[in-house]
């Protein structure tokens, strides 16, 4: 009976120590993933700096940090006023463009005939540069949101169609020949097999298509607009506050950092068979 007591108390004892050796490897990982980028950052800053002082430069050409954040700061409602707008815009495209290619990335694995037809038109499409296809929507659509939702819609539309169409041909074959043998119907095969063995491909994709959106977004401000981040770079160029410049490309920085975020959250929430380490 006691070396029973022992041998449980032994086992009990090795549990708790593997709970805690592993516990502490998590804390070990989670501070490295967050004090690394904390760290890249910082030497960022400090060689943007250095390179000012140490050169001289001119505020006009190249601001100190310390001068983009009084910037930042001095100028936060004229910033935030003019986010509003390029996020809209962002979110927009974003949705249109992602929605549209996993309906076609859909069309193309069910139909050949079609994927052949319009797979190389799209490739085509993607190929043409952003700021030749930003004037024509915008003589086509007027100078309104709906150019600079398109313009974001297109630069997020590529990427998604092809991981889209390779996650759904990456289903496990022996798994779709079973469900074929079960007499399963093909949206039943889409659903069930399908679009879970896809979801690591897509969201590869939407990580990209996130930070491009933004990207999108500001380059239809630039061919025409009042408002928003790319209004505001084109403006203080041309007025030569460099401050203003360098505080509003820091803003759509930081908004496509917070959108590629969302989408390592919500990738996080939903590819939960993934190893830690994918993502």
């Amino acid at each position: 009976m006691a070396t029973s007591e022992i041998q449980l108390n032994l086992s009990s004892q090795d549990a708790d120590h593997e709970a805690q050796a592993f516990l502490a490897q998590r804390r070990r990982r989670i501070w490295h993933s967050r004090s690394l980028p904390a760290l890249g950052v910082a030497g960022l800053l400090f060689a943007w700096w250095a390179v000012v002082a140490g050169f001289h430069v001119k505020p006009f050409i190249a601001p100190s940090p310390w001068l983009v954040l009084q910037t930042l700061f001095s100028k936060h409602d004229v910033l935030l006023q003019n986010m509003l707008p390029t996020t809209i815009e962002a979110v927009g495209g974003f949705l249109l463009g992602n929605a549209v290619a996993i309906l076609l990335a859909t069309l193309f694995v069910h139909n050949k005939t079609l994927r052949e037809i319009f797979y190389p038109v799209a490739v085509m499409i993607n190929s043409i540069p952003v700021v030749a296809k930003a004037p024509i929507l915008v003589l086509i659509m007027g100078n309104g949101l709906e150019p600079k939702i398109t313009i974001a819609a297109i630069v997020c539309f590529f990427p998604t169609l092809v991981n889209m169409v390779r996650g759904l041909e990456a289903a496990n074959p022996q798994a779709m020949e079973l469900m074929q043998i079960l007499s399963a119907s093909k949206w039943e095969i889409f659903f069930k097999l399908r679009l879970y063995a896809s979801l690591p491909y897509l969201f590869s994709a939407l990580r990209i298509a996130a930070s491009m959106s933004v990207i999108g977004a500001v380059v239809g401000e630039w061919i025409g607009a009042t408002q928003g981040i790319g209004a505001m770079i084109i403006q203080a160029t041309y007025n030569f506050d460099s401050a203003l410049l360098y505080t509003a490309i820091i803003m759509s920085a930081v908004l496509s950092g917070l959108f590629f975020l969302v989408i390592a959250v919500l990738e996080r929430w939903l590819v939960k068979w993934q190893p830690e380490s994918a993502h």
